[in-house]
C-alpha cells in the first residue's frame, strides 16, 4: 500500500437529538477536513457521488474549493455516476479543477451505484438507454468524456466567424494529464477487464456485483489481477494504479469505543440491483489487531491505494484523529510513508 486517503459518502440531514447538519455544514466540513488531511501527509480525499440523495451531488466545486485550500493531497470521486452526466461540461469541468490543483484531480467514473430513484437520469434529460440500469448511457457518455479531454476536436470551427478558422474545435480548458487520471469503478471482473483495455485506472471498493464463492478480499484480488493483464494484453504502457476502499476504525479512545465496538463483521452476500453481490467487511479494533488482519487482506496487498470510508457527519476534529491514529499506528505497517516526508 504505496498511498491512503479518504472517501466520504458526504451524508447531510438530521443527526438525531435536534440537530441537523446541513448541506452547507457538510461541504464546508469536508473542505476543513481535506485541509487537515493534508497537513498530516495524506495522500487522497475522495467523494462518493449520488442525485436525489442528502449527499454531494456536485462535486466539481467542492474539489475546487479543496484544490484552492491545499498544496499536496489528491482530491476526487468515487464515484461521478456517468450516466447523468454531459460528458463534454463534465471535460470541461475536471480539466478546470485539474488546473486549479497542479494536475492533484483523480476522477472516479462508472455507470453508478444503486438509486433511491427510477431512471433518475431520466429526469436529467438522457432517455433513450436498452438497459434497465442505464449502463449503455453510462459508456456511451464515458467514451465521448475520454475524446474529449485527449483533446481531440469536438466541434467544427465556423470559417465564417471572426473568432473561428478551419477544422475541429478541442475543448477548453484543456489538462494535458488529465487523461492519465481517470479512474473507472468497476463491480465485477467483465468491468475491471474492460477498464483495462480501456486504459484507465481501477477503483474497486466494498462491494462486488458478483459472488464466485470466494472471500470478498480474494474475489478482489482476482478482479485487481485481471484488470492488469487486460491492460498489459492492450498495449497500455506504463503501470495503472488500482485502489479499494474498507471501513476501518483504530479504536484509540473510549469515544471510539462507544462508537465502533462490536461494529467488526465478517464478509456478505445478497441481492442488490438485480444481482447477486458481495460485501467487504468492516475492520474495527485496536492498532495493533488491525495491522495483523489487514497484512491478511489479499486485495489490499494489490491495490497500490487504500480508501478509507470515513463517518463524515461525526465532524471534522473526530475525522481529523480517527484519521490521524491511523496514519500513526497502522498505515506505517502496510507500508505507507506520508507524502509530507518527500515535500520535506
Amino acid at each position: 500500500m504505496e498511498r491512503f486517503g479518504t472517501l466520504s459518502f458526504g451524508h447531510y440531514g438530521p443527526l438525531g437529538g435536534g440537530r441537523e447538519l446541513s448541506a452547507a455544514d457538510s461541504m464546508l466540513q469536508a473542505i476543513d477536513l481535506a485541509q487537515g488531511m493534508d497537513e498530516l501527509g495524506v495522500n487522497g480525499v475522495y467523494f462518493r457521488v449520488h442525485h436525489f440523495a442528502r449527499q454531494q451531488a456536485s462535486p466539481m466545486p467542492l474539489l475546487a474549493a479543496i484544490a484552492a485550500r491545499t498544496e499536496r493531497i489528491e482530491m476526487g470521486t468515487g464515484v461521478v455516476d456517468m450516466r447523468y452526466e454531459n460528458p463534454l461540461h463534465l471535460a470541461e469541468d475536471a480539466a478546470a479543477v485539474d488546473l486549479i490543483s497542479g494536475g492533484r484531480l483523480a476522477l472516479g467514473v462508472s455507470r453508478g451505484s444503486p438509486e433511491s430513484v427510477v431512471r433518475g437520469y431520466e429526469a436529467f434529460g438522457y432517455t433513450g438507454s436498452t438497459d434497465p440500469r442505464g449502463a449503455d448511457l453510462a459508456r456511451e457518455h464515458f467514451a465521448r468524456f475520454l475524446e474529449a479531454i485527449e483533446g481531440k476536436g469536438m466541434a467544427e470551427l465556423d470559417a465564417s466567424s471572426p473568432f473561428g478558422g478551419r477544422g475541429m474545435a478541442r475543448i477548453e480548458p484543456y489538462s494535458p494529464g488529465l487523461r492519465s487520471r481517470i479512474w473507472w469503478g468497476a463491480g465485477n471482473r467483465d468491468s475491471a477487464e474492460w477498464a483495462g483495455r480501456a486504459g484507465v485506472n481501477l477503483m474497486s471498493s466494498t462491494l462486488l456485483t458478483e459472488d464466485r464463492g470466494l472471500p470478498f478480499d480474494e474475489l478482489q484480488a482476482q478482479q485487481i489481477r485481471a484488470f492488469r493483464d487486460a491492460w498489459r494484453e492492450a498495449g497500455h504502457p506504463g503501470e495503472p494504479r488500482t485502489s479499494v476502499s474498507r471501513s476501518i476504525f483504530p479504536i484509540t479512545t473510549a469515544e471510539d469505543e462507544l462508537y465502533f465496538g462490536g461494529r467488526q463483521d465478517g464478509d456478505g452476500v445478497g441481492m442488490i440491483d438485480g444481482m447477486r453481490s458481495t460485501f467487504g467487511k468492516t475492520y474495527a479494533g485496536t492498532p495493533d489487531k488491525l495491522v495483523e488482519q489487514l497484512l491478511r487482506d489479499a486485495a489490499i496487498h494489490e491495490a497500490d491505494t487504500l480508501m478509507l470510508t470515513i463517518p463524515s457527519q461525526l465532524g471534522v476534529e473526530f475525522n481529523l484523529r480517527l484519521v490521524a491514529a491511523f496514519a500513526e499506528h497502522v498505515a506505517p505497517s502496510l507500508g505507507w510513508r506520508p507524502t509530507r516526508s518527500s515535500a520535506e
